[in-house]
């Protein structure tokens, strides 16, 4: 439904009533605001909510309508070109983690590298690390904070206060690369796994 706030710019919002407790707030890449809201709360409570969260509603539909920019500008990568970054890969992440592993004092187990259609790494509890493929179209920085990242969960399992002070212990400006991942990473993850192939 198109909906007033109390700014003049039109929201597409869709609100679904839940079982839940709290009201959250997503932007869908259509530019849709989905709204999750509680049986009990009144329709005229999650309205003023939405209205309470518009700078950062309008905020997030500007950086989905540049992604979508990208992603109609940007073109897929043709096999040869998926083959020869799969070469490539093998080799820069086991330099990557083989040089922050000794930093951070932890060891790991075997590296792989796939095309994803989400997670950019992961760690496993037998310590193997899984990359994604994706990751080698960011800017050197970001792959190494996705390499950090997984190589702390070595040493907490977990997203605590402590794993982020290890990975700020690291990469104190590991904030920027995180923010690049959620602004362009469906974009690089676009350019290895068209629509077609999801």
């Amino acid at each position: 439904m198109g909906f007033n706030t109390h700014s003049d710019t039109q929201l597409n919002i869709r609100i679904t009533r839940e079982s839940r407790r709290t009201i959250t707030i997503r932007v869908l890449p259509d530019g849709t605001v989905e709204v999750k809201a509680p049986r009990f709360v009144s329709r005229a409570a999650v309205l003023s909510f939405v209205d309470g969260k518009r700078s950062w509603i309008e905020k997030k539909l500007a950086q989905t309508a540049r992604q979508q920019a990208e992603l109609r500008n940007t073109p897929p990568l043709s096999d040869t070109e998926l083959k020869e970054l799969q070469k490539k890969a093998r080799r820069v992440f086991a330099d990557r983690a083989a040089y922050y592993g000794p930093i951070i004092g932890t060891d790991y187990g075997k590296i792989t590298v796939r095309r994803q259609q989400s997670r950019f790494g992961s760690c496993s509890v037998k310590g193997n690390l899984n990359f994604n493929l994706a990751l080698l179209l960011a800017p050197p920085e970001v792959l190494d904070y996705v390499v950090v990242h997984e190589l702390c969960h070595r040493l907490e399992m977990n997203h605590s206060s402590r794993f982020w002070n290890l990975v700020e212990g690291v990469l104190p400006d590991y904030k920027r690369s995180k923010r690049w991942l959620k602004e362009h990473g469906s974009v690089i993850i676009a350019r290895i796994c068209p629509a077609k192939d999801r």
